[in-house]
């Protein structure tokens, strides 16, 4: 008789170093059981046909000859791509079994049984290519997996028609584009105790962010019963995302992303042999349920930290949890093959080099250019017909803009400045944008060619037709080290991500309001007094929000420490600086509920914002969800690196007063490394620079609101633009006297406006100034470093104001 063991191995006999006779599936499984089980990772027991079995099985059956003879008539155009591959599967599921690979097969399936003290137990069936998972290619899902096969004679049949999908439409062309030799590639089949996930749940997770490469974080989605329906695509399911670096502490619990998936499906089992599956709608308690709890979430991304460690890269890993027993099972990993092998370079310069009419002159927003077909959209209720793709071209944007201009190649709006919706949305996401531009929604039409180019200055131009430009990427290494930080704003979780190659120096700005409009769009104070609130259909919204959570307010604070959580992580360990929030009242009462809690003010700019909401009445309740936010970023999930800023704090007295607030709620100066930092943007926070610094441990500059009320400008009004200058030497000197003041008391001073970004000799002042750090949105950060750089190496200091 042949020699068994080269035709049927056990899993804890394999190492990765067997995939040319097991694959990469199975030599990975082989891998974890034999070292990571150890270590807590749970894999299930089982077996596999070596590519010996399967030659034997190709030779004994004479299908060499006919697969050769198939692929010729396919290359020569005499077959179509779907008449060869099912001619040569149609030949393998005829073929029979070797004598000795049959009893080997089945003697192996006994064992198995006896193992697990089970008789005729389910298995899964597995195929796994021999040139599967190598550096330049990931053989995922081209070939077959066979799901609750029970016995033997239903076993051999699963092995069969796994060496038939190794001949699948999709699976020749895979090879055809890959420059695989078919005749060179062997199937060998996993044989694996069945994980009970069509009572459980299952999924797939990756030790790295699909989308942007980011390798901090683990990416894990889940549904109801099979894993397949994720696998395929087939249904929208659970998405949870989770720091690694904060893992290996057991008490911290650092899920930055929850995202219920609407799970309309589950794959179960069936007891018809030729359909073993079936999908069957799920109930409405499973799509309104999370399928794994925030202690499951954290062992499977533990497991991947374990399993990414032990292979020595970013792997893609498939997970599945046995509904009778409970137990979370890793059933498959694989080396990442897409993100992990992505350029390391995030930033790239634009240039114009032939373009066509001058159409629209605007204020430019980043510094990328983009061609494409117009699309004009003047109202919300018109979204509807936007086209993924194209140029957004509307008046203005809120919070509500951001699902479309996140499908848009660039963004031209009639109204906006700098510090505009569109403007600071624009800049995360990553997209050129013309604001300011006044009549766009007049002068262009739908489907109309134009190229938008923000690469030539603080104006943007519109360019009709599609315009010549060269694009080159920047080098990160080549960037020069300063003594001054450059710091980054964010503010959108969502766009965060796509920013963490950039070496800054932490986030100088995290805008809490903006996490507040886009990830949770409900009023704090309407979330505090839902029962006895007026408006009955946002009272119905808020319902559907926060269903799930017992408490209405938990909504508020889950959703907003893991979006500032996303945040934070970016530029962990570095400092991370959130603003608490500071909406206007107009702004306010726009969320969901608002209306009935904000006052109408006249001047909004000038009302009830910042610290003064934080110890009113008015608002005292909904700053208190704010605080135990940041507390459950800090303490439960582990972002010690954030640091808290009060914005427009108009006295010393109203200092005392939030920080009383603060403290009440669990956010005290000092406790556990918390340093709080004021914003100086009002006068008189220059003015009494020494008696803040002894409540605050830095300053950050917002040179916007500080030239407002400096100057008397309103920073939004078209007509006074051009007298809203911050380098007016007024403005210089109240930046030069706080830097002076702030540096004698012992306190860190920086800067988060955008003026640097806009006005780069503005950086060559506040170098000489002796200032702390600058933060800038990402799309100016290389230019500003370099700019820092040049800067340390020249004058020592400023000039007198």
């Amino acid at each position: 008789m042949a020699d068994d063991k080269s035709q049927v191995v056990w899993f804890e006999a394999l190492r990765r170093t067997d995939v040319p006779r097991v694959g990469g599936k199975n030599a990975s499984l082989g891998e974890m059981i034999a070292n990571l089980t150890s270590r807590g990772v749970n894999v299930p027991p089982g077996f596999a046909l070596t590519a010996d079995a399967y030659w034997r099985f190709i030779d004994a059956n004479g299908l060499q000859q006919i697969i050769a003879s198939v692929l010729g008539e396919l290359g020569d155009g005499k077959l179509s791509l779907a008449e060869a591959g099912q001619t040569i599967r149609r030949a393998m599921l005829r073929g029979e079994w070797p004598k000795e690979t049959a009893e080997a097969i089945r003697l192996a399936y006994d064992e198995l049984n006896h193992r697990t003290g089970q008789a005729n137990m389910d298995v899964a069936v597995r195929s796994s290519a021999t040139a599967e998972d190598l550096p330049d290619a990931s053989f995922a899902g081209q070939q077959e997996t066979y799901l609750n096969i029970r016995g033997e004679r239903a076993l051999l049949d699963a092995c069969r028609r796994c060496y038939a999908s190794l001949f699948t439409d999709r699976a020749i062309s895979y090879r055809q584009a890959k420059g695989f030799d078919h005749m060179k590639v062997a199937l060998s089949v996993g044989v694996q105790r069945m994980v009970r996930s069509d009572l459980g749940g299952a999924g797939v997770m990756f030790s790295i962010d699909t989308e942007t490469g980011f390798d901090k974080f683990v990416l894990i989605n889940a549904a109801w019963g099979l894993g397949e329906n994720v696998v395929q695509g087939a249904v929208d399911p659970d998405e949870y995302e989770v720091f690694k670096p904060l893992l290996s502490e057991p008490s911290l619990a650092p899920i930055v992303g929850k995202k219920p998936g609407d799970k309309v499906l589950k794959m179960i089992y069936t007891s018809e042999s030729e359909r073993p599956t079936k999908n069957v709608p799920t109930s409405k308690a499973e799509r309104a349920a999370f399928v794994l709890s925030d202690q499951e979430i954290l062992a499977l991304s533990r497991w991947a930290c374990v399993i990414e460690q032990h292979y020595g890269q970013p792997m893609d890993i498939e997970w599945a949890k046995d509904g009778h027993t409970k137990e979370l099972f890793i059933v498959q990993a694989r080396p990442e093959t897409v993100e992990s092998r992505r350029e390391a370079s995030a930033v790239k310069t634009w240039r114009i080099k032939e373009a066509g009419r001058r159409l629209i002159t605007g204020i430019s927003i980043g510094e990328a250019i983009a061609a494409g077909k117009v699309c004009v959209i003047e109202s919300p209720r018109d979204m509807g017909r936007f086209v993924d793709g194209a140029i957004l071209v509307t008046r203005t944007t809120d919070p509500d803009w951001v699902p479309v201009m996140r499908r848009a190649a660039a963004i031209i709006t009639d109204q906006g400045g700098r510090t505009s919706h569109a403007a600071i949305v624009s800049r995360e996401l990553g997209l050129p944008a013309i604001v300011g531009a006044g009549n766009a929604t007049h002068l262009l039409h739908d489907e109309q060619i134009v190229t938008v180019s923000c690469a030539e200055g603080r104006e943007g131009f519109v360019y009709e037709g599609t315009a010549d430009f060269e694009v080159e990427d920047i080098d990160f290494g080549s960037i020069p080290s300063t003594r001054t930080k450059v710091m980054l704003n964010l503010a959108n979780p969502a766009a965060a991500f796509r920013w963490w190659r950039i070496p800054a120096d932490g986030v100088g700005l995290a805008r809490m309001e903006f996490v507040v409009s886009n990830a949770i769009k409900i009023h704090p104070m309407a979330l505090v007094r839902y029962d006895t609130l007026k408006d009955e259909a946002a009272k119905q919204t808020i319902a559907a929000l926060t269903a799930g959570y017992e408490d209405p307010t938990a909504y508020f604070v889950d959703r907003l420490a893991r979006g500032l959580g996303r945040i934070a992580a970016v530029q962990y360990p570095h400092p991370v600086v959130v603003r608490m929030s500071d909406f206007k009242t107009n702004e306010y009462a726009h969320l969901i509920g608002g209306a009935e809690f904000e006052p109408k003010e006249e001047n909004p700019m000038l009302g009830f914002r910042g610290a003064s909401r934080y110890y009113s009445p008015r608002y005292r309740e909904g700053f208190a969800l704010e605080c135990r936010a940041i507390c459950r970023l800090r303490n439960e999930m582990g972002f010690r690196n954030v640091i808290v800023m009060i914005p427009f704090c108009r006295s010393t007295k109203e200092a005392d007063r939030v920080l009383e607030v603060m403290a009440e709620n669990g956010i005290r100066r000092g406790e556990a490394g918390l340093e709080i930092y004021v914003m100086c943007e009002i006068p008189s926070n220059v003015i009494l620079a020494k008696a803040f610094a002894q409540r605050f441990d830095g300053f950050s500059i917002g040179s916007n609101d500080l030239t407002q009320l400096t100057l008397g400008v309103d920073r939004d009004s078209a007509d006074l633009a051009e007298l809203f200058d911050e380098q007016d030497d007024a403005v210089k000197w109240m930046i030069q006297s706080v830097i002076t003041q702030a540096h004698n008391a012992g306190a860190g001073v920086g800067l988060c406006g955008q003026a640097p970004s806009d006005h780069p000799e503005f950086a060559d002042f506040l170098v000489g100034c002796g200032i702390d750090s600058i933060s800038v949105s990402p799309d100016s950060f290389i230019a500003v470093k370099r700019r820092v750089a040049a800067a340390e190496g020249a004058a020592p200091k400023a000039p007198a104001i």
